[in-house]
C-alpha cells in the first residue's frame, strides 16, 4: 500500500484536487492567462476563463489540456504548481507529497509520461498514474476487489472513458474524444446553421447548462441564446427550446452510445450479467446534462447509477487509491 497525499484529476475543462483528510480543495477551470511576450502568468482558473475572447493582443488565454492530455506542457506545469500550492496550504503536509494523477484510458506512453512529469515538477516525492474510469470507480465507492464487474462511463469535457472494473483492475477500457466541450461546439454549429446566430464558447456553455438535453423532457424548457446575427452582425437574444438541444447533440450522444454498446459486446457474459444487474455508473461533468441517464437506459437497456458530485469522483478516487496503486506507475518506472 502507498500513502497518497494528493489526488489530481487533470481535466480538459477543470483541474480537481483531492487532499487527504480534507476532500476536494481545488476545482478550477484548466485555463491560464499570460503575457504574450514575457509569458508571465496573469491569472488561472475562473479569473482566466472570464478573460477568454476578451483580451488585448498582448495577453494570451489558453486551455493547456486538450482531450484529456497535455497540449501545452509549460503552461500546464505552471498552472499545476499554483493549484498544488493552493491545495497544500489547506492542509499542512510535511515533506514532499505523494501524488496520484489520472489520465484517460488508452493514452500513449509519451502522454502518460508528460502528465507524470508535470505533476512531479510541482514538488512531489512520488507520482503515480491511474486510468480515469478506474479512479472514478474507486471514488464512487465501488468494491474494486470484488469479482463482480462494474461499468463506468466517465464523460469529461474532452473525452469519454468507458471501463469495466473487477478483481482489483480494469478488465476492459476504451476512450473516445467526445465530451462536454463537444456538446458546446455542437450547439454553436446548430445555432449557426438553423438560426443564423453565432454564439461564443461561453454563451454555448451557458445555454447547455440552462436547457441542455439529450433526452426529451416532460415539458420543453426555454433558454436564451445570446450571440451575434450572421446577416447584420448585430447582437441578438433568441429563445431556444430544450428539444432543439437534443437535435444539436445527436451525433455526439450517438458516438457515446455506440462506444458503450461495443464495450458490452466485447465483454464476457459473466461481466455483462453483473452490469445488467447492478447498472452502469455515470461519472464526469458531462454526465450532468439532462437526460444522459435516461438515454443510456432507453437505448442500451441497462439501469444507470447516478452518483453525487460526478465531476469530483475521479480526483477523490485518485486521492484514496492507497490499496490499488499497484495499477499506477511512478515517474521512474
Amino acid at each position: 500500500m502507498v500513502n497518497i497525499d494528493i489526488g489530481i484529476d487533470l481535466g480538459t475543462s477543470n483541474t480537481v484536487i483531492y487532499i487527504k483528510d480534507k476532500g476536494i480543495v481545488v476545482n478550477q477551470p484548466s485555463v491560464v492567462a499570460y503575457e504574450a511576450k514575457s509569458k508571465k502568468i496573469i491569472a488561472v482558473g475562473n479569473k482566466a476563463k472570464k478573460m477568454l475572447g476578451k483580451t488585448p493582443e498582448d495577453i494570451e488565454v489558453t486551455r493547456p489540456i486538450r482531450n484529456g492530455v497535455i497540449s501545452d506542457y509549460i503552461m500546464t506545469e505552471r498552472m499545476l504548481k499554483i493549484y498544488v500550492k493552493s491545495a497544500i496550504a489547506k492542509r499542512k503536509i510535511w515533506g514532499k507529497p505523494n501524488i496520484c494523477v489520472c489520465v484517460p484510458s488508452g493514452v500513449t506512453d509519451v502522454q502518460r509520461r508528460a502528465a507524470c512529469d508535470a505533476v512531479y515538477r510541482t514538488g512531489a516525492k512520488n507520482v503515480y498514474v491511474l486510468e480515469e474510469p478506474f479512479a472514478a470507480a474507486i471514488g464512487a465507492g465501488v468494491d474494486i476487489e470484488s469479482a463482480v464487474g462494474a461499468m463506468v462511463v466517465d464523460i469529461g469535457a474532452g473525452t469519454t472513458d468507458i471501463a469495466i472494473v473487477a478483481r482489483g483492475g480494469v478488465q476492459h477500457s476504451s476512450s473516445i474524444k467526445i465530451g462536454g466541450d463537444d456538446f458546446d461546439e455542437a450547439i454553436i454549429r446548430y445555432m449557426r446553421k438553423r438560426h443564423n446566430v453565432l454564439l461564443g464558447e461561453s454563451s454555448a456553455e451557458q445555454l447547455k447548462k440552462d436547457i441542455g438535453s439529450v433526452y426529451p423532457r416532460e415539458q420543453d424548457a426555454i433558454g436564451y441564446a445570446r450571440g451575434k446575427e450572421l446577416v447584420r452582425g448585430l447582437p441578438t437574444k433568441m429563445a431556444v427550446k430544450s428539444s432543439e438541444m437534443i437535435e444539436a447533440c445527436q451525433e455526439e450522444t450517438d458516438q457515446i452510445l455506440d462506444s458503450v454498446r461495443e464495450m458490452l459486446e466485447a465483454a464476457p457474459p459473466e461481466l455483462v450479467s453483473d452490469i445488467s444487474e447492478h447498472g452502469i455508473i455515470l461519472a464526469g461533468g458531462g454526465s450532468k446534462i439532462f437526460g444522459m441517464d435516461k438515454l443510456i437506459m432507453d437505448k442500451i437497456g441497462v439501469p444507470v447509477v447516478n452518483i453525487k458530485n460526478p465531476d469530483q469522483v475521479v480526483a477523490t478516487g485518485a486521492g484514496t487509491a492507497h490499496y490499488y496503486i499497484k495499477d499506477g506507475r511512478t515517474l521512474e518506472e
